[in-house]
């Protein structure tokens, strides 16, 4: 039986926000795969902290297969898809409220975590690909080391009176080779680059706090549509 009336309405609001919802698991997806790539490039070694852009990804296409349920359940009116889509949407909320928390607690931890693997990186700088990473991270941040350039100086290979090229403020061939302080960036990669990933995890949070609030109104305007179709069922 169709619903009537103001359930229209509902249904309406409801085919809105499925729509919104679509886009908001696709944004999170791009959220968590942009967060992954920037893990990658700066901790090597799989911690607690490194796992949350996965938990982000496996949310967001969990949430896309949710919509499309939900978008049946609407379409078709149907009882036993909308108490699904109900109760897997308010699972969702509750995974989401998680990693907002968790992105918070973990902030800090993962700044930690890159400290410790960017100091065994420059050790290890002339060995496989360290040197191109840590000269990328070097050039797009303008720092040089781990607190500050002199860390170069316990680097394995680095002679005393010399940083990587990706340390200067103008990066050329040789450049680091018997440098003056002025024409490198004196300034940690830690800190630099900490005050970026601080900063990126308490974004995504705050998306995934956002998305868990819009969702609270599609359990509601869900609900509002099982109760119609359920008493439509009672009538007939």
């Amino acid at each position: 039986m169709a619903v009537e009336g103001g359930m229209r309405c509902v249904k309406f609001l409801l085919y809105v926000f499925l729509l919104a919802f679509c886009a908001c698991a696709i944004g999170l997806i791009a959220v968590g795969v942009a967060a992954q790539l920037v893990l990658n490039n700066t901790i090597q070694e799989t911690t607690s902290g490194s796992l949350l852009p996965v938990v982000i990804i496996a949310v967001g296409v969990f949430l896309f297969l949710v919509a499309f349920v939900g978008c049946c359940g609407t379409c078709k009116e149907n009882y036993c898809l909308m108490i699904t889509f109900a109760i897997f949407l308010s699972l969702i909320v509750l995974v989401e409220v998680a990693v907002a928390i968790s992105g918070y607690v973990f902030k800090d931890k993962i700044v930690t975590e890159f400290d410790k693997d960017f100091r065994q990186q420059m050790k290890n700088y002339s060995k496989n690909n360290t040197a191109s990473i840590l000269d990328k991270l070097q050039e797009e941040f303008s720092c040089c080391g781990a607190s500050n350039y002199t860390d170069w100086e316990n680097a394995y290979g680095m002679p005393k009176d010399q940083v990587p090229d990706s340390c200067c403020v103008n990066v050329t061939q040789n450049c680091g080779i018997g440098f003056k302080v002025e024409t490198i960036n004196t300034k940690g990669c830690v800190e630099s680059i900490g005050m970026f990933l601080r900063k990126n995890v308490l974004l995504v949070a705050a998306a995934a706090l956002g998305i868990a609030f819009v969702e609270v109104l599609g359990v509601i305007f869900a609900c509002c549509l099982v109760k119609s179709i359920r008493s439509g069922y009672e009538v007939m």
